[in-house]
């Protein structure tokens, strides 16, 4: 039996981190909601955040449209360029106080486009946050002096698996089209703008837009819908990740990989879930071992989200329940991530405690988890620089490790 390593809070905390999956609307500090709520007139179901936490924003959800309520009034108070702006700034701020280093945040920007606030706009607006937040860390002694390494970060672009009547300003001179088509149409329709307005804005403005993604419920809304606008990012070399294997079962991460050329998927904790297999032609654990198998070796990575899996998911009685730990020790690429700092009342290093105590990870495999990362992010620069930066990590990494008396035996090759 391997015997447990306990690591300190401190090294935790301290050693550099990344959180690929991020959402925007899902991550906003609580009295900044509330403020933001009264300001633009938002009714709320609380005007306290202790009332907000046991009536929206709770610890357990009963399923996942309970947890998805809370989008609601977060979304409600993003509706312009000072709350996006604020929004995100807070939130590079946030990261960086827990050690979080990279990070991709990713919302859907045909959500909040209003008359008079395009695509490029929204955009542009949680861009100036994040970089704000960027520019003062750089700006600092730790930085400066100190050896503290940098802070970066991308944007993922989110596009919807079902049209919603909230896109209506957006689809202003497309009524007619959208009210005559199919519901899928309707659907590729919207993806397909939002793909075609995300690469002007990447390729006119310079903005670091690192991916193309696809969010919302799988269930009736299969992937392949939206398979031509993932076709035009994949024309013009914008990387995707998909959201596939949260409320479905693994088809749907084969059809995330296949249909939209996905190169990470967002949660895939249904990717061992044989029972889930729709297909009566094909043997399911054959199944689910042939897709493991083309993951690992294609170094399709894993965006995981234990605590909001925990929360939307009635099977997984405990941390120990979720997939995180066999794919860890079957070597998947995989990296730990938040998904929504607020709806799931967690941060990256809360994650990383977590996944430390249920599936008793060893320096190596924490520190591979960790440098997986930051070596599978959509990194916003050259090739060159992403591996300095990543080189940069890693030696950052290590000297932490040491300093907290992490066994160096267990800080070799990855």
């Amino acid at each position: 039996m391997t015997e447990t390593f306990a690591f300190p809070a401190p090294f935790l905390r301290a050693m550099p981190k990344t959180d690929l999956h991020l959402h925007l609307d899902g991550s906003l500090r609580l009295p900044t909601l509330i403020e933001l709520a009264s300001e633009r007139n938002v009714e709320l179901p609380s005007q306290t955040a202790e009332g907000l936490l046991e009536l929206v924003f709770k610890e357990n959800y009963r399923d996942l449209p309970d947890y998805l309520h809370g989008f609601a009034y977060t979304c409600a108070v993003m509706s312009d360029g000072e709350s996006l702006e604020r929004i995100a700034y807070e939130l590079a701020q946030d990261n960086l106080d827990e050690g979080v280093r990279y990070i991709e945040v990713r919302f859907a920007p045909q959500l909040h486009v209003r008359p008079g606030f395009d695509v490029g706009q929204v955009i542009a607006a949680v861009d100036r946050g994040l970089a704000r937040a960027q520019a003062e860390h750089e700006a600092s002694t730790a930085v400066a002096e100190g050896g503290e390494p940098p802070f970066r970060y991308g944007i993922i672009a989110c596009a919807m698996r079902m049209f919603t009547g909230g896109f209506a300003p957006y689809f202003k001179d497309l009524v007619g089209v959208l009210e005559d088509s199919p519901k899928n149409q309707v659907h590729g329709i919207a993806s397909l703008s939002l793909a075609h307005s995300v690469l002007h804005v990447r390729d006119t403005l310079g903005l670091p837009i690192v991916a193309f993604d696809l969010a919302g419920a799988e269930a009736g809304n299969p992937a392949s819908d939206h398979a031509e606008a993932f076709s035009f990012a994949h024309r013009h070399f914008l990387p995707k990740t998909v959201h596939a294997g949260e409320a479905y079962g693994p088809e749907s991460i084969f059809q995330a990989i296949t249909k939209l050329n996905a190169d990470r998927i967002g949660h895939g904790t249904h990717l061992y879930s044989a029972h889930l297999i729709e297909d009566p032609e094909v043997d399911p654990e054959r199944y689910v071992h042939q897709l493991a198998e083309y993951i690992a070796d294609r170094r399709v990575t894993l965006e995981v989200c234990i605590t909001s899996n925990l929360q939307t998911m009635p099977e997984l009685k405990g941390a120990a329940d979720h997939p995180f730990g066999r794919m860890v020790r079957e070597k998947l690429s995989v990296c730990l991530c938040t998904d929504n700092r607020l709806i799931s009342r967690t941060s990256v290093t809360g994650e990383i405690q977590q996944a430390c105590a249920a599936f008793n990870l060893t320096p190596r495999e924490l520190r591979r988890v960790t440098i997986q990362g930051f070596k599978r992010s959509f990194f916003p620069g050259t090739y060159s620089e992403k591996r300095r930066y990543v080189r940069q990590m890693i030696e950052f990494y290590d000297q932490v490790a040491n300093h907290y008396g992490i066994p160096d035996s267990d800080l070799g090759a990855l």
